[in-house]
């Protein structure tokens, strides 16, 4: 085996470029939260609108993921990624200058399109541009600490323009940045894509995005109404088509997804690992926002502020993990990241409605140190698990897999917390409370805020206090089920993963556990690169 070949300098500075879209897509799922008002009033949005403003990004870019994955690995990750530039560009200037609901609508819509083209994009490039393992995790790091501080910093960015500027600004913003982009891509990254053969099969992108969307959507509606017909008929149709979609997989000529890749153990128990990463981080962070915002009454602008303050860690969890990943198993890393993730769950145990905020801000850091630990090392073994012509799907499938897992953190630790918290509040209730009113507070602390401030001052006070102590209880029993949850992980994927990488001072690259040659054209650096 020979020794991979380690990265210069050109390529550290092609990360940061990378670094670019990365920041501005997983912002934009963000920065919405607050500019949300003002776009109503001025456009005249309603209630279903909204919500479809608010999705739609989501919705398509989950859906076409696979399909764009795929694609780069075909056309080019270079070229889609500059075509998701430009979509994602112009589509920012029609979403801020959007004269309707309907327009607005359809600017996400594009969004969403150019996201599912950048993100699979940029994680490929990396596998391209970093052979050397220990290289690659510290890239992998990086770019995972950059991920979740867009997430983070989406919010802050939106309650500062919009306290300046008009509702457009939010989506403006990412315009300049996407310039700068398309004029740096082409000289500082290298173009890579697979020398396929046959055509791109389109009835496997209809069949993803068929399979993707009516589960994702199905699950945020149990997530948000309950118990519903319809949305569980939309999640068991995308299944049906789903397992179609598998089979068309196991009998194209030339698939859009190898399903060699889930054989290895790497592969498939990084992608469960990730899954259920973002299960827990997303499903808790519902909650921390409530809280800062309802039970301690800060302003959003305020509650985001505050929110950034678990991010110190956050920058520190994923470098750290990286350097012991190339001392240790990675297996042991992960199982320690969990365990990390457990015990911030563990203090968000002992939350109460008087309780210090550096209680909550602890329990944060550590359930998101801890995690983001997790999601870089999970990156680095499916990237690094497949060779690096499959590098598009595979990032595709791990970003498929966390917006499920983000759909499922929601519906299920919050399906968990609407019952904990109807169930502790009757006993707390204010006897003579009518019967409507009731009914209303039963239906989350949001309502119950939005009741209180109608009643009279002294019972609206105490159906307030009432609520935002159960509120409190429902936080302390969605934290005792993610640390059991992460806890159950933390045994689960040492045991699975264990022995399936070697610290990252190896010389061999990852890539070669997949068997059989396959040659692949790297065009930007002028020569071509056989993976065995």
């Amino acid at each position: 085996m020979s020794t991979p070949e380690r990265a210069g300098r050109k390529e550290w500075i092609a990360l940061g470029v990378l670094a670019l879209p990365l920041l501005l897509v997983s912002m934009d799922v963000s920065v919405l939260y607050f500019a949300v008002p003002f776009i109503s009033s001025d456009l005249g949005v309603s209630a279903t609108q909204q919500l479809w403003i608010f999705d739609i990004y989501g919705f398509v870019l989950a859906g076409l993921l696979i399909t764009m994955g795929s694609l780069g690995d075909r056309i080019g990750r270079r070229k889609l990624l500059i075509f998701g530039a430009i979509a994602f560009g112009l589509a920012s200037v029609a979403a801020a200058y959007a004269q309707s609901p309907e327009q607005l609508i359809a600017a996400r819509a594009v969004l969403g399109i150019g996201g599912a083209t950048l993100m699979p994009s940029t994680l490929a490039l990396i596998r391209n541009m970093f052979h050397d393992a220990g290289q690659r995790s510290k890239a992998i790091a990086f770019w995972s600490a950059i991920m979740m501080g867009g997430i983070s910093l989406g919010p802050v960015l939106g309650g500062f323009l919009l306290e300046h500027f008009w509702w457009g600004s939010v989506f403006l913003i990412n315009t300049p940045f996407m310039l700068l982009l398309l004029v740096l891509a082409p000289v500082l990254l290298p173009e890579f894509k697979t020398q396929a053969k046959g055509r791109f099969d389109l009835l496997s992108s209809a069949l993803s995005l068929a399979s993707v969307l009516p589960v994702i959507w199905g699950i945020k509606e149990l997530a948000a109404n309950g118990i519903e017909t319809l949305p569980i008929v939309s999640i068991v149709a995308g299944l049906i088509v789903g397992f179609g979609f598998i089979q068309r997989q196991r009998t194209a000529d030339h698939p859009m997804i190898e399903l060699a890749m889930f054989r290895n153990r790497a592969f498939s128990g990084a992608l469960a690992a990730n899954t259920i990463g973002t299960l827990a981080l997303v499903g808790n962070a519902v909650f921390m926002t409530q809280y800062l915002q309802l039970v301690l009454g800060m302003s959003p602008l305020k509650a985001a502020l505050w929110s950034l303050v678990p991010s110190v860690a956050v920058g520190a969890a994923a470098p750290v993990g990286s350097v012991l990943a190339q001392r240790i198993d990675r297996a042991y890393v992960l199982g320690i990241g969990f365990v990390i993730g457990a015990a911030g769950f563990g203090v968000l145990t002992q939350m109460h409605v008087d309780s210090s905020l550096v209680v909550l801000l602890v329990g944060a850091g550590l359930l998101a140190a801890g995690l983001v630990m997790v999601m870089s090392l999970v990156t680095e073994a499916i990237v690094g698990a497949v060779a690096p012509e499959r590098a598009g799907s595979a990032a595709a499938l791990m970003e498929t897999c966390s917006e499920f897992g983000g759909a499922l953190g929601i519906a299920v630790l919050g399906s968990i917390g609407t019952a904990a918290y109807r169930g502790n509040l009757d006993s707390h209730l204010p006897s003579a409370l009518p019967a409507g009113v009731a009914d209303g507070v039963r239906e989350g602390l949001p309502a119950a805020s939005a009741i209180a401030a109608h009643l009279p001052t002294q019972l609206g006070n105490l159906v307030l206090d009432a609520a935002r102590l159960s509120f409190s209880h429902s936080l302390n029993v969605v934290a005792t089920v993610g640390a059991v949850l992460l806890a159950a992980t933390a045994i689960a994927v040492t045991l699975l993963l264990r022995g399936t990488s070697h610290p990252a001072s190896s010389t061999s690259d990852d890539a070669e556990i997949e068997s059989g040659k396959r040659e692949v054209v790297a065009e930007g650096n002028g020569r071509a690169a056989v993976v065995s």
